[in-house]
């Protein structure tokens, strides 16, 4: 993600995090890049317990080398396949592309690691010949290869349909792995049908943080996974949340409050009809439990809502939800509303507190 440079210890803790998660596999940096990343890469590997640890590595053998050096589980070499990118940044033939994809396989695969190779903007590659790069590393031993979107340009139907042919075309036993981006909004629905389409493992990052617009979000794409499509996961759902706070906090963003599963909102309420719904049976206004997913659900006050959200709450502080104080807290909230005032905790106490201090009933506890 531009801008964001970790620490050895905050790359450790994060990968400690996602080994509780039950992700599969960690690829836990570059380590080509600097002396910290290497170190990073290398106590993470010693440190993790249960996730593979992955290092990557161009089609280079100083790449590679660094990679092994630390003593990673795996090491994931790449180089690009399209045109553009042959042309213009490899100047290189596709003839030489080939030869260096087979002798980095070759080499790191000499070194009894497991080995994963990406094409680089595979899909905006020839699919012919994709297959044939595809084909060769398999022969020389790659044990994974990746179909990356490396600009988010793919779209569902193109992704399924590269998927297959990939599938088709392409012999052996091997992982077929995606790795898309966020460009056009993407990632998360590519990722989800490269799955349903033949793709075997998906690469994903806590939030969608990565390069540009982001990576297809570890969050969504594992929920839709369980819960839209029932394909069962090593990942811990109720920690989730704990791992996206963590990353927020050491890249130093905020997770927008409509984010899927882990934003603040993912499971509030406040139109009135939503509220209703949600109170007669969860279900009718939310695909899933929140505490599946370390979440909880918030009834919000404001100018959508309707009495059963203030009965809610009002039971929630242990007084009884007379029909007159509920219509007169939610006269008062709609005004609020009306006026662009947003009522958080402390406005919608001091208002239930104003409405019922001339009856003397004590508030016993908050609702949040």
């Amino acid at each position: 993600m531009p801008g964001i440079d970790l620490s050895v210890d905050q790359k450790l803790k994060i990968a400690l995090l996602l080994d509780d998660l039950g992700v599969d596999s960690i690829e836990a940096g570059f380590p080509i890049t600097s002396q910290g990343e290497f170190e990073a890469v290398k106590l993470i590997a010693k440190s993790v317990t249960t996730s593979e640890i992955v290092a990557l590595a161009r089609a280079r053998k100083d790449d590679i080398d660094k990679a092994l050096d630390a003593d990673v589980d795996a090491v994931h070499t790449f180089i690009a396949t399209s045109d553009i990118h042959i042309n213009h940044k490899l100047k290189l033939t596709k003839e030489q592309v080939i030869e260096k994809a087979i002798e980095a396989v070759e080499y790191t695969k000499s070194h009894g690691v497991v080995v994963e190779f990406s094409a680089e903007d595979a899909t905006r590659s020839d699919w012919e010949f994709l297959a044939r790069v595809f084909q060769e590393v398999v022969n020389a031993g790659a044990d994974r290869i990746d179909i990356a979107d490396t600009v988010g340009i793919a779209y569902p139907n193109y992704i399924a349909r590269l998927v297959k042919y990939v599938k088709s075309n392409v012999k052996g036993n091997y992982v077929l792995s995606v790795h898309c981006h966020n460009d056009f909004g993407m990632a998360v629905a590519n990722s989800v049908t490269a799955v349903e389409s033949g793709a075997d493992q998906v690469h994903v990052t806590i939030l969608g943080v990565g390069e540009r617009a982001g990576n297809a979000s570890l969050e969504e794409v594992a929920s839709a996974l369980k819960f839209l499509l029932g394909y069962e996961t090593n990942i811990k759902f109720n920690k989730i949340r704990k791992v996206a706070d963590a990353v927020s906090k050491y890249f130093g963003i905020v997770i927008p409050p409509n984010k899927a599963i882990v934003g603040v909102n993912a499971f509030a309420h406040e139109s009135g009809i939503h509220v209703h719904g949600v109170l007669s049976h969860p279900l009718t206004y939310e695909p899933i439990d929140p505490s599946i997913v370390g979440a909880q659900r918030i009834i919000v006050l404001g100018k959508h809502s309707g009495k059963h959200a203030v009965e809610y709450v009002l039971k929630q502080m242990g007084i009884e939800p007379r029909d007159d104080i509920v219509e007169e807290v939610l006269k008062i909230v709609k005004d609020l509303g009306d006026k662009g005032v947003k009522i958080d905790k402390q406005i919608l106490e001091n208002i239930i507190t104003n409405v019922i201090k001339k009856d003397g009933i004590h508030v016993q506890g908050s609702y949040y």
